[in-house]
């Protein structure tokens, strides 16, 4: 299901479909653990981008182990529904109960570069994250809670001034067209 969605996907500038194009060649090669962290090299990974109802905030969670303000997202550890990832992930990550998608298809594919690091005491060495995105609408009345294993804070971050929040210039671009790709869909 997961490779269908992926090729039907259509790229939107030179970026993704490079991504794109790396993205399933990583899976044919790696079939048996591209979904999974048992492949050191890449591996697949689906982040929501969650906005308000006019998208003039975004939701952002401060994460622990690289300081910074940042999408909810993460490993899709075997799942073949990369849609379902990101609602739960966003969910646990924010503590948000009333989310949805704002569309079910695929909102940006990118391959981003994680750093060496250590998690729960252990080195993780540099890798790929193969990155399905999708875009999310929650309800900003909605209460809001950090993992602390995760993150140390969560909150409703100002859309405009996103990048002044962020501090990962290698995002900032990421994040401006899911922005824009969420208000023409808001119409806004």
């Amino acid at each position: 299901m997961y490779v269908e969605e992926i090729t039907a996907y259509r790229p939107q500038n030179q970026q993704e479909a490079a991504d794109q194009a790396m993205i399933l060649d990583y899976i044919r090669r790696f079939p048996d653990t591209i979904l999974t962290r048992e492949n050191p090299i890449a591996h697949l990974t689906s982040s929501g981008f969650v906005v308000n109802a006019d998208a003039s905030r975004v939701l952002m969670a401060h994460h622990n182990i690289y300081q910074v303000w940042a999408w909810t997202g993460g490993h899709v550890d075997g799942e073949e529904d990369f849609l379902a990832v990101a609602l739960r992930e966003a969910r646990e990550e924010t503590g948000i109960v009333h989310i949805r998608p704002l569309s079910t298809a695929i909102a940006s594919l990118d391959i981003l570069p994680v750093w060496g690091h250590v998690k729960r005491g252990n080195y993780v060495c540099a890798h790929q994250h193969l990155n399905v995105s999708y875009l999310l609408l929650a309800d900003e009345g909605d209460a809001l809670a950090s993992r602390p294993e995760e993150n140390s804070r969560v909150g409703w971050l100002p859309a405009d001034q996103l990048s002044t929040y962020t501090n990962e210039w290698q995002m900032d671009g990421v994040y401006s067209k899911l922005l824009q790709r969420a208000r023409t869909l808001l119409d806004v």
